[in-house]
This record gives structure tokens, C-alpha cells and sequence, in this order.
């Protein structure tokens, strides 16, 4: 069988939506729809009937998300009745995963043509309420929130496992001994690296505005921000002797991000020349309270496929769930320059809606590299429960 080469031809993404804010009142399927539409637009030369089909990543999927949000997306974007869509749920690493499905199909000579993306909106989360044991129940019944972590956690579970995702970037800073001031520098870092890049218009070509929505840039980049401020925050996780606060963790958001994807055949029929081609992917698994150290072996696996070592990448996007939790997956990697890693800014400034962010990640690379002319990227994510995922691109 003959591998085929996987290319991307282009990215785009929503600005991030802050938690109850701009983005709020947009259910997720539209947003999912709106970068599709947008991504499709942007390819003229390209007769929408020729995509084979449309993956979106989506970690919620309790709530206006729950039918196939890829499918919803596909129809609400106006593409054919004849292309077809399916969900992903990899919980952090969904819009990767997606990206990783997509391209596999290419690979194989299953598809030509792919729409490959991930949404969230956390602010729509549902409540969900179980059904009762039994008929007619007298008492109170528990509602649970379906924004984020845990809920309705199989007692079999073992109780290391199923700590929160805060506590579990508190086991990985003492696990290696970081700081409090080293996770705000880091957080403070990252804010002022997602402005410059705005204000030097590095995502004026990635980024489509949502309709109707007063927001034209990521909502959580805070511009202002000091050591001084974020150091006046209190632990969230840990009120005695905590590391991990709001301010050197992402923030809840809402967002959409979307890549076309082709083999040579497709590339053709767009027109275009690729932003930079699909190289290699891995995917590990980890003790679920370290989670944030997921993608330590996933990259090193990933770039082992791809012939390529960290001397190699000229970028690296690593989604910022926690301060913590990537200076934890820095120190695993002493071979790595940490002054490659999310050069634009990272997640704790531009915010983590879960199903979009891998999508983010990897069009975020595929720019990057398009813009350098040439180079190798990564994009990895930890998941919760306890995986990693990571994607190599060139150009």
C-alpha cells in the first residue's frame, strides 16, 4: 500500500471567547459552522462536493453539541447534504485527534479532501441530572456541571486517579520542585508574547471573527498583567501552600478552529500552496494524576517517527493548561530550546476551549512554518485522565 503525502493547505479559528463572554451566546455548533464556512471560502477554486468529510473534535457533548457536532457543522456551514461528519472525543487533545483521523484517511487513500477542526463553549455547558435508581425518587437529585474535570466518577476508580486537574499540576510542581514565581513568570510570559503577536498582526491571516460578536482578539490576554498582580492571587487548589492559581492556569473559553487537509490530487483542485505537510503523530498514556506530563513520551515518540530530533524544530505550540504542568514537560525535555516553544503566546493567555485547542495548535504551526518558509513543528497537548498526544509538520 502506498503512504500518501498529507498536506494543509490551510487554518483558521475564532478569536478565543472568555468564559460568559463575547462568545457566550453562540451555541457551539454555529461556531463550529462559522470557521467552516470560512475555511471552505477562503479555497474558491475548490467545489465543496469534493470533501470526503469533516471531523471535529468536541470533548463536551452534553449540550447543543450532542448530535454529531462535525455533521451539524457541516450542514449550518452550507456545505453539500452529501458530506458527511463525525465527532471526536480525545477531551483536550479532540481537535488534534481530529487533525491526526483526518490526515490518516488521507494517508491511506480513504480520503482526498478533508475539513479537520474542534470546538468548545464551555460558557454552554450544561448541567446533566442522572436518572434515579428507581421510579418516583422522594429526594433531592444532584445536578452536575459539565464544563470541566470529573463528574459522576465511577466509584471503582481508584482516588489517586480522580483528583482535579488542579491538584494534579500541584503533584506535578512537586514533583519537580517549581515555584510559585516561576509558574507567574511563565503565565506572564505568555501574555506578553499574545499581544506582541497581535499587535505585530501575526494572526490577521488565522483569525475569523464570529459574526454579530464584539470580539476581533483573544478575549483573556491580559496586557497589563505584572508579577506584582498575578502574585497577589490567591492558590485555587491548595489554599495552604499552593502554587497553582487563576492566573498561572488557562482559563475556561469558547472557540472554534478549522484546517483543510489534501493529498496531492486535492492540492491540485485547490489552487493553493500548502501551508506545510503532515509528517508524524503519537499518542501515550500516563498515570491519570499526571496528566500534565502526558505528552513527554508523545512528543519524543512522535519525533522519533518523524526521523527528527529537538535540534531539528524550528517551533513548537504546547497548550498551556497549566503553568505547572508545561514547565513540568520542559524540564523532561533538557534537549529542547524552550525559546521555540508558543512563540505567539500560549493557552493561558489565549485561553483553552478544550474540543478547538489541538486544531488551534496545529494551524498555529502550519503558519508559523509558512511564514519561516521551512522548518519542522510539533504540537502536543496533555489530556485529562492521563494522555498525551503530539503532531510533527514540515515545510
Amino acid at each position: 500500500m502506498t503512504i500518501r503525502d498529507v498536506f494543509i493547505v490551510d487554518a483558521v479559528r475564532t478569536p478565543i471567547g472568555k468564559f460568559g463572554g463575547a462568545l457566550s451566546s453562540v451555541r457551539p455548533d454555529d461556531l463550529a459552522a462559522h470557521v467552516v464556512r470560512e475555511l471552505v471560502g477562503r479555497a474558491p477554486d475548490l467545489d465543496p462536493a469534493r470533501i470526503d468529510d469533516v471531523y471535529f473534535g468536541d470533548a463536551n457533548g452534553a449540550g447543543e453539541d450532542n448530535r454529531d457536532v462535525a455533521r451539524m457543522a457541516a450542514l449550518l456551514a452550507g456545505l453539500p447534504a452529501s458530506v458527511p461528519g463525525v465527532a471526536v472525543n480525545r477531551l483536550c487533545g479532540s481537535g488534534l485527534e481530529a487533525v491526526i483521523q483526518a490526515a490518516r484517511a488521507i494517508a491511506l487513500g480513504d480520503a482526498s479532501v478533508v475539513v479537520a477542526g474542534g470546538v468548545e463553549s464551555m460558557s454552554r455547558a450544561p448541567w446533566v441530572l442522572q436518572k434515579p435508581e428507581r421510579a418516583f425518587p422522594a429526594g433531592h437529585q444532584q445536578l452536575h456541571s459539565t464544563t470541566l474535570g470529573w463528574r459522576m466518577t465511577n466509584p471503582r476508580m481508584p482516588a489517586e486517579w480522580t483528583v482535579s486537574l488542579g491538584e494534579g499540576a500541584e503533584l506535578i510542581a512537586d514533583k519537580h520542585g517549581i515555584t510559585r514565581a516561576r509558574q507567574d513568570a511563565f503565565a506572564l510570559a505568555s501574555h506578553e508574547k499574545a499581544a506582541a503577536a497581535w499587535a505585530k498582526g501575526l494572526y490577521d491571516g488565522e483569525v475569523v471573527p464570529y459574526p454579530g460578536a464584539e470580539l476581533a482578539r483573544d478575549e483573556c490576554i491580559r496586557d497589563t498583567t505584572s508579577l506584582e498582580a498575578l502574585g497577589r492571587l490567591k492558590p485555587s487548589f491548595r489554599p495552604d501552600g499552593g502554587t497553582v492559581t487563576a492566573g498561572n492556569a488557562s482559563p475556561l473559553n469558547d472557540g472554534a478552529a478549522a484546517l483543510l487537509l489534501v493529498d496531492e490530487d486535492g492540492l491540485r483542485e485547490t489552487g493553493r500552496e500548502p501551508l506545510a505537510r503532515i509528517r508524524a503523530s503519537a499518542v501515550t498514556g500516563i498515570e491519570p494524576q499526571l496528566f500534565g506530563l502526558g505528552p513527554v513520551e508523545a512528543v519524543r515518540r512522535a519525533l522519533g517517527k518523524a526521523g527528527r530530533s529537538f535540534a531539528d524544530l524550528t517551533t513548537f505550540e504546547l497548550n498551556e493548561a497549566f503553568a505547572a504542568q508545561s514547565l513540568g514537560c520542559l524540564a523532561e525535555w533538557p534537549e529542547l530550546d524552550p525559546g521555540i516553544v508558543n512563540p505567539r503566546g500560549g493557552a493561558i493567555a489565549i485561553g483553552h476551549p478544550l474540543g478547538a485547542s489541538g486544531a488551534r495548535l496545529a494551524g498555529s504551526v502550519a503558519h508559523q512554518l509558512a511564514a519561516a518558509g521551512s522548518g519542522t513543528g510539533l504540537a502536543a497537548l496533555c489530556i485529562g485522565v492521563g494522555q498525551g498526544l503530539a503532531l510533527v509538520l514540515e515545510r
